[in-house]
Protein backbone atom coordinates (compact mmCIF):
# COMPACT_ATOMS: atom_id res chain seq x y z
CA UNK A 1 0.00 0.00 0.00
CA UNK A 2 1.22 3.67 -0.86
CA UNK A 3 2.06 6.01 1.28
CA UNK A 4 -0.57 8.64 0.02
CA UNK A 5 -3.47 5.79 0.36
CA UNK A 6 -2.35 5.03 4.09
CA UNK A 7 -2.74 8.80 5.07
CA UNK A 8 -5.91 9.22 2.97
CA UNK A 9 -7.42 6.71 4.89
CA UNK A 10 -6.02 7.75 8.11
CA UNK A 11 -7.41 10.84 7.72
CA UNK A 12 -11.00 9.36 6.94
CA UNK A 13 -10.86 7.17 9.96
CA UNK A 14 -10.18 10.02 12.18
CA UNK A 15 -12.45 12.16 10.61
CA UNK A 16 -15.25 9.62 11.19
CA UNK A 17 -14.03 8.73 14.97
CA UNK A 18 -13.93 12.45 16.24
CA UNK A 19 -17.52 13.10 14.08
CA UNK A 20 -18.83 10.01 16.41
CA UNK A 21 -16.52 11.50 19.26
CA UNK A 22 -18.10 14.87 18.95
CA UNK A 23 -21.79 13.74 18.61
CA UNK A 24 -22.02 12.26 21.87
CA UNK A 25 -20.11 14.97 23.29
CA UNK A 26 -22.05 17.59 21.88
CA UNK A 27 -25.41 15.37 23.61
CA UNK A 28 -23.87 15.44 27.10
CA UNK A 29 -22.99 19.51 26.71
CA UNK A 30 -26.22 20.14 25.58
CA UNK A 31 -25.31 21.78 22.56
CA UNK A 32 -26.20 21.64 18.76
CA UNK A 33 -24.79 18.09 17.49
CA UNK A 34 -25.19 18.32 13.84
CA UNK A 35 -22.90 21.79 14.09
CA UNK A 36 -20.22 20.04 15.88
CA UNK A 37 -20.38 16.84 14.09
CA UNK A 38 -19.97 18.84 10.61
CA UNK A 39 -17.22 20.70 11.86
CA UNK A 40 -15.20 17.88 13.74
CA UNK A 41 -15.16 15.87 10.33
CA UNK A 42 -13.95 18.63 8.10
CA UNK A 43 -11.98 19.81 11.24
CA UNK A 44 -11.22 16.96 13.84
CA UNK A 45 -9.48 19.24 16.74
CA UNK A 46 -12.90 20.81 16.73
CA UNK A 47 -13.90 18.35 18.94
CA UNK A 48 -11.17 19.41 21.35
CA UNK A 49 -12.54 22.54 21.60
CA UNK A 50 -16.32 21.26 22.61
CA UNK A 51 -14.74 18.80 24.97
CA UNK A 52 -13.35 22.49 27.24
CA UNK A 53 -16.65 24.17 26.39
CA UNK A 54 -19.03 24.00 29.29
CA UNK A 55 -22.70 22.27 29.17
CA UNK A 56 -25.18 24.58 28.36
CA UNK A 57 -28.56 24.38 30.87
CA UNK A 58 -31.69 24.58 29.41
CA UNK A 59 -33.08 23.29 26.48
CA UNK A 60 -31.23 22.30 23.52
CA UNK A 61 -30.49 24.90 20.52
CA UNK A 62 -33.27 24.42 18.07
CA UNK A 63 -32.23 25.07 14.27
CA UNK A 64 -34.89 25.69 12.38
CA UNK A 65 -36.04 23.87 9.35
CA UNK A 66 -35.94 25.20 5.81
CA UNK A 67 -39.81 25.43 6.09
CA UNK A 68 -39.69 27.54 8.85
CA UNK A 69 -36.39 29.66 7.17
CA UNK A 70 -38.64 30.37 4.72
CA UNK A 71 -42.28 30.96 6.17
CA UNK A 72 -39.45 33.95 7.80
CA UNK A 73 -38.92 34.75 4.31
CA UNK A 74 -42.44 36.15 2.74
Amino acid sequence: MSSAVFWISAWGMIAITTSIIAGILAGIKNRDYSFWIGWSFIVPPAVLILALLPRLSGPRPHRPTLDEEDKNLY
